[in-house]
């Protein structure tokens, strides 16, 4: 138990970047709900709240991390406009990947998706129907935005993100089947879904790279009404339909 100083208030500021959180190999997750739904999954590098957070909320779990804050302190800390009262820093996860697991799974894509909430909104998606693993290329929005975080409600702690070279990744696996969604697919409805491989999402205005479209095996189409004016659906809703029709098969 101790004060906040300016070391510590330095490190936590500059973590609202990634290449500092990639330095320090540590992330936030801000608000009392997103730290009582992370805290037994991440180690605790700092717990840093108000002193009248701790009286009503601290638990003797928390009495070696927490580092009391003032409310300008927590202000200049804060990730988001409405300063929490608590911030918990935590130290980023060793990535991993169970090839065994990921080989009698069905698993996520993303191919440079870029808006937190998005990324948030598919993790939640992947934890709903008991998806472990998404993978993702290198220009896909940081899993530890804060944003992305926060989006997760906890989910993050069960779904594994993992970045790197989708076409290394479907090499890996030559056996497992690539679906992705297109404009152009075939009607997902009437198509051949399996239980196991990679079913790929793309950017939010571009859609699937050409790279990664290579790969893809199954084009698939989320048919609209006749009369419906918008051109395309959001990248989260995408996945939730597309991800859900594999599932009630």
């Amino acid at each position: 138990m101790m004060d906040m100083n300016g070391g510590i208030l330095k490190v936590v500021k500059s973590l609202a970047a990634k290449k500092y959180r990639d330095a320090e190999g540590l992330f936030v997750a801000e608000g009392t709900k997103c730290v009582r739904d992370t805290w037994q999954h991440f180690n605790c590098r700092w717990l840093i709240a108000k002193r009248s957070w701790y009286e009503q909320c601290g638990t003797a779990e928390h009495y070696d991390k927490i580092v009391f804050a003032n409310g300008q302190q927590m202000a200049r800390i804060s990730q988001f406009d409405t300063p929490s009262d608590v911030i918990a820093v935590y130290e980023k996860p060793e990535d991993s990947i169970d090839g065994d697991r990921v080989g009698r799974s069905l698993n996520i894509v993303l191919d440079n998706i870029q808006d937190p909430g998005n990324l948030g909104t598919i993790i939640r998606l992947a934890d709903w129907f008991g998806i472990s693993d998404i993978f993702a290329c290198k220009t896909t929005v940081d899993v530890y935005n804060h944003k992305v975080v926060q989006a997760t409600m906890g989910a993050i702690a069960r779904v594994k993100v993992h970045y790197g070279d989708l076409e290394d990744l479907f090499e890996s696996y030559p056996d497992l089947p690539v679906y992705g969604t297109f404009l152009d697919g075939e009607d997902i409805y009437h198509s051949e879904l399996g239980k196991v491989g990679f079913v790929v999402f793309g950017n939010e205005g571009q859609g699937i790279g050409a790279k990664v479209a290579r790969h893809v095996v199954s084009r698939l189409l989320i048919p609209k009404a006749k009369s419906a004016g918008s051109e395309s659906l959001n990248v989260g809703v995408a996945a939730a339909i597309t991800i859900s029709e594999f599932f009630r098969r």
